[in-house]
Order: C-alpha cells, then structure tokens, then sequence
C-alpha cells in the first residue's frame, strides 16, 4: 500500500507555492523530505551517527548537494556516463548549506552527521539553490536529531526597483541586487551575493524584506515537525567534563593570556606566547607524563576557551585588539603592480600579515570558462581562482585538490569583480589569486589585487573595486559589543561575525556574512555595514596610490582583439575543406581566429600580438567574404587595359569593368591617357548586372571643371 505522506505548503506572494512532503520516500534516513516548486523537486536526507567517535571534540558534519542529469532530461557528457565530482556551482550550493545549519547544531554534540540533497527534477524557472537549506532543515526537523532550528534560505532580488523572493531566472538576469539570506525565526545568520553598487541602506532593507519571509518558512517546519511527532529529539552524551580543572585553568593562565594578548605580537609570536603559558601550566600541575596524557585534551579545550575569553574581554572593555589597534584601524597596506613581467596583468596587494599576488590573464573567445551542468549550460567572459597553499599560513603539509574554501573564496571575489568589467570588453579575462600569507580575509586582499591586476593590463574596468572583512565580539550579559574592522585570523576564530563586504566609492558589489550567535539586531548589522564602508574607502584609497585608473592600453605582449562580420553564407569558404584555409591563414599570420554562426552572420574573431599580422588575417577574410554594394566607394587596383576601359580589382577576386567614359569628364582616346596597370585608384560601383558583372565609374568621384 502507498504510504500517505504529511505535507505542508508554503505560499510566496506572487502565488507560487513550495511543498514538503515527509514519510513517503528515504524512510530508512533519520529525516527525509521532498520539496517542490514548480516543476522542481528536491529531495533532502539527513543521517547522524547515535554516538561520536573517540577523541572528535567538534561536529563532524558533511553536506551534500548533487544535480541528477536526468533531473534535465539529459545524460552526462564524457566517456564515463556517471556523475562525477561535483561542480564548482554544486559546491558553492553545498557551502550556503553548511554554512547556516553548522552553527546551530548544539556544540557538544559530536556524532557524525549528513546532509545529502538531491536535485531529482529541474524546471529552468525554479533556481534550486535557494531552496536546499529550507529541504535540509525540514529533514532535520522531522528527524531526532537535535538542532538549533528551523532555518530556512531564500534568494531575494531587486529588479526594476521591485523587492521579490526566489525570482525566476530570466527576472534575475535584470536585478541589480541578488542576495541569497538565511536565518531563524529570530534572526539572520547567514547573507551572501552581489549588487550593482547599492547603498548599505538598500542591502538592509533587501535583508529585512528576505526574512520576514524566512519566518513563514520557519513556522511551516514546525508544524511539519509537530504532524511528524518529532519534537522530541534524541539524548546524547558526547563529552565528559572535568569542573576541577575548568577551574584551575582560569584561575592559573587567564591573567597570563590576557597580558599576552595586550602585547600585540605578531601572529606566530602571539601563538607561541599562548602555548608557553599552557605549557607552563601542564609543567606546574601535572609533572609526570602519565598524568598528563589523561588531561591533556580537556586542559586544552578549557585553555582555548579562556583564551577566547580574555581576547574578547580586551576588546570590550579595553577596544585593544590581539595587535594593538583600535576596532577601526585597518592594518598597513602596500602594493605593487607589473611585478611579473610575462604576465599580462600582476599585482601584490599586502594587507597586515594577509598577502596576495593575483595575475589577470587576456584571451580569446577560445578561452572562455565553458559551463556544462544539469541547471545551465554556457559560458563565463570573465572568471577567477583562488589559490590558498598550505605555505601561506606556515603550515607543513601537502597540496592536494582545489578544496570547497578555495571555491567559495574565489566564487565571493569574482562577483565583486565582474560587475564593474565593461560589457564591450573584448577579451576573455582569468583572474588568479595566490595567496601567499594569510592571517585575516585573504578574499578580500584577493578583491583588491584583483582590481590592480585588471588595471595593469589595461583592461577599462568601470571603477576600481576594494574589499573588508569585519568581525563582532558581543556579550549577553552586559549588552556590550564591539564591530571591528579588518579582522585577523583569531578575531575571525574567536568572534561571532564573519561579514566581508566589497564595492567601489559609490556603492556595494558583493558581500558574504556568516554569524555565529543568534538574535544579532539590525541595528549592529547596520553599524557594521557603515563602519565597513568608512574601510573600504581608506582601502580604496591606499591602493590608488599604486594605480589610479587602468593603463591606457593592453601590454605589447598581450593579444590585440578586432571583430568582423561577414555573411553566413561565406563561413564555409573561411574555414576551408577540413579547416585548411583558416589554419593556413593563422599559421601565415600568428594570429588565432575564431568563428561563430548567430543567425544570418558569421561572427569572427582575430587576436595576435603583431598589429601588422592580425591586419593581414583581417584583408584576407574580407576580401574572401566580400560582397559589392551599389553606390559604395572601393581603392580599387589596375589590373588590366583594353581599348574600351580598364578591369579593376575592388576585392580578392572581385573586379569590375570601368568604361573609358567614366575614368574622366573630359572625352578620352586612349585609357592610358590618365591610367596603366598597377595604378591604384578610387571608384564607385554604378551597377551590378544580372549575369553579377560590376559597373565601376571613376569620374563619379571626381569634381567637374
């Protein structure tokens, strides 16, 4: 017999609906739900070991996202016809996921836990990354594990001035504001996206208007929850505590690491220092080795929070921060452009002990970041990667694959960037960022290089882009918080806030904010935004002092660009039998050229480093595609003399008949009385008859006396 599933609708103002459907499918997962909008169904599972394994002090929670070729009717491309690994837009889906169910889930618990959610139907009016955390956390709401929610996710966008939730994607290609918000009935905890340079006023509203949608959503889960009789969540016990020595901790380095932490050492000082104090602490209260090893762990966890404690205690009640600045300063910057001489674009960008070398790239339609996935199938003009080695942090270990941080890094700096590069730019652009020190927002520093970089090689970019990261400390007790500006590594660690921002001098381009404690108010939110906006300015400033404005043109060895259209019925005699004429013409020329069909025209491409080759490869498909047109103007060439006119060349085999009577007004007896072979000279095509011969006046262009 069909099971009959609980089912709960939420309805969007525009009159769509998304479902939730649980009891039907994946009943063996500790939560299972299937969510629809549309033609789109999701279908998301949670499952959460029953006890944490030894020795893992921290949540082990793994979230996956997988589109299904089938969901679009279509079958994986390449030799192996399976889903492979995940592309780099399922990631970034798996990342807004992660990113606001982590902190919610209770910090003693430990058991391994995961999210999988599967795109099982794709309707292209329905962007399914806007709806997999609101599927997740209906899973884990109808499952027992414990979790701190319901939560939910939507996009909201601007387009024409209009606030709406979960846009379709043809109305998303005209928005000039795109968040994606997650939150819980009382707050928001998570924003991610791009604008076209909005005001920090503009991007509040936009976040109010996301989640008081978010609420509704909230409020159907838990009677979802209710019907499924999953109110009550599991018992677990996965850590076992010692208040003696939680104790004795505080009381024996707390005042240590407070002074410590006021002495603004540099990062690998400050960690050195930290570790003295504890292991001096071990040393004076548990000398022997075996007594060591049995508390070691928990002395550790407990050292870390008081460490946390008092580096949170010295910036509000003393605004000093772990290296001596105010909560406002932004640390020293330098920068440097055209520092890689074979590059067509290099900056360094140096911010604190935060230090990226980003190269900009120039090239071909040939170039372009070729996009094959179940929900969109295209191709990106403009593209970057980010690149954060193990070195960069001081850390000895291996490089291994991208990894889903370098992603979402790369993925936060590229939107910054890409809405200021002009929409006539003719060159394909790769931006790549290495990271070569980290110890605060190396996204950002990313941002920033990214704009040098883009300007060293002359690319006319609309406005030069900065970026910042700004952290929170906040106390429940006292009410006291403090926004600080550019933060560190540890203030990133040990803070409640993690909200980078970036835009040019009239407004924000993207942003990212992760928040780590519940009920953050708008009014902070708000601080925060217009504290962010003062150092974005003091960045922006700092580094047109390298670089003001792009250079003038492209680097010598950087590719030219030009653009022909030529008919499409001469597509075939450009490329040739077998591509020969067109490869013979690059290899001739040094040139690279592409050809494109769109409609009625052929759309070609030549780009080459020499001016003088790529204007050869340029006369050559012209003269190849050439079609004559009455009354226009051709530099013709003399090719040969009969008594009753001259044949002249107007285009590669293309000429025309110019009668003796109209080379001049004066009556002539002999055409070599005003020409010979050779000669070259301007003329007007008169007439093209039916057998296509060409009709060419020469007189017509001439004054009469």
């Amino acid at each position: 017999m069909t099971p009959t599933p609980i089912t709960k609708e939420i309805k969007l103002a525009d009159g769509r609906s998304i479902t939730l459907e649980t009891g039907k499918l994946a009943k063996q997962a500790d939560g299972a739900v299937v969510l629809r909008m549309g033609n789109c169904v999701l279908l998301a599972t949670v499952v959460s070991a029953k006890n944490a394994m030894e020795g893992i002090d921290f949540l082990p929670l793994t979230v996956e996202y997988k589109e299904k070729y089938a969901a679009g009717g279509r079958m994986p491309g390449g030799f192996l016809k399976r889903e492979g690994r995940p592309s780099d837009d399922e990631i970034l889906t798996m990342r807004l996921v992660d990113r606001i169910l982590r902190p919610l889930f209770p910090k003693d618990y430990h058991a391994d836990t995961f999210v999988v959610i599967y795109l099982m139907s794709h309707d292209p009016e329905v962007k399914p990354d806007a709806l997999a955390a609101l599927g997740a956390s209906a899973a884990l709401s109808v499952s027992d594990i414990p979790f701190g929610g319901p939560i939910s996710e939507v996009r909201v966008a601007r387009v024409n001035g209009e606030l709406m939730i979960n846009p379709t994607p043809s109305q998303l290609m005209n928005a000039d504001l795109d968040l994606m918000v997650g939150g819980t009935l009382d707050s928001v905890a998570m924003v991610e996206g791009e604008m076209n340079e909005v005001s920090e006023a503009e991007m509040l509203e936009a976040i109010k208007f996301a989640h008081k949608e978010i609420i509704r959503h909230c409020e159907v889960q838990m009677e979802l929850m209710k019907d499924a009789k999953k109110e009550v969540k599991r018992e677990y016990s996965h850590e076992t505590h010692d208040d003696e020595l939680r104790k004795k901790v505080r009381e024996q380095t707390y005042q240590d690491i407070y002074d410590a932490a006021k002495q603004a050492k540099p990062k690998h000082e400050r960690s050195e220092a930290f570790s003295e104090i504890f292991e001096s602490f071990m040393e004076k209260n548990f000398p022997n080795e075996e007594d060591r090893g049995s508390v070691e762990g928990l002395a550790k966890t407990y050292f870390h929070e008081v460490e946390s404690e008092a580096v949170r205690n010295l910036v509000l009640d003393e605004k000093r921060r772990l290296d001596g600045r105010t909560t406002t300063d932004i640390r020293p910057i330098w920068s440097e452009v055209d520092v890689l001489p074979a590059t067509h674009g290099s900056a360094v960008f140096t911010r604190g002990e935060t230090q990226s070398l980003t190269t900009a790239t120039l090239g071909t339609k040939l170039d372009e970041n070729r996009i094959d996935n179940v929900t969109f199938v295209g191709s990106e003009r403009f593209y970057l990667h980010y690149n954060f080695p193990p070195f960069s942090t001081g850390d000895a270990r291996p490089m291994r694959g991208t990894s889903r941080r370098e992603i979402g890094h790369g993925n936060l700096a590229q939107r910054a960037l890409k809405v200021v590069i002009p929409e006539n730019q003719p060159h394909v652009i790769r931006v790549v960022s290495e990271i070569l020190e980290s110890n605060g927002s190396s996204s950002m520093a990313t941002v920033c290089a990214g704009t040098l970089a883009l300007m060293d090689a002359g690319v006319q970019i609309r406005k030069p882009v900065s970026g910042i990261a700004m952290g929170l400390i906040t106390d429940k007790e006292s009410g006291k918080f403090a926004v600080l500006s550019d933060i560190l590594g540890d203030e990133d660690h040990l803070g409640d806030m993690d909200f980078k921002v970036t835009g040019t001098k009239d407004g924000i381009t993207a942003c990212q904010m992760d928040i780590k404690i519940k009920g953050l108010s708008f009014e902070i939110m708000q601080k925060a935004l217009d504290q962010a906006r003062d150092g974005r300015l003091h960045i922006l400033n700092e580094m047109m002092k390298t670089l003001d404005a792009p250079r003038a043109d492209v680097k010598p060895h950087a590719p030219k660009l030009i653009n022909l259209e030529i008919p499409k019925d001469y597509i075939g005699a450009v490329i040739g039998p077998g591509g020969k004429t067109i490869q013979q013409l690059q290899a001739d020329t040094n040139t690279t050229i592409t050809v494109v069909e769109e409609g009625n025209k052929g759309l070609i491409e030549i780009a080459g480093t020499d001016a003088d080759g790529i204007e050869r490869a340029r006369n050559f498909i012209s003269d190849l595609a050439f079609t004559p047109e009455v009354g226009k103007t051709y530099k013709g060439l003399v090719k040969s003399i009969q008594p009753y006119g001259a044949f002249v060349e107007i285009a590669r085999n293309t000429d025309g008949l110019l009668h003796i009577s109209e080379i001049d007004h004066r009556r002539l007896e002999r055409v070599e009385e005003v020409l010979k072979e050779g000669d070259r000279i301007d003329v007007k095509l008169l007439s093209i008859d039916d057998r296509g011969k060409l009709k060419l006046s020469r007189k017509a262009l001439l004054e009469k006396n």
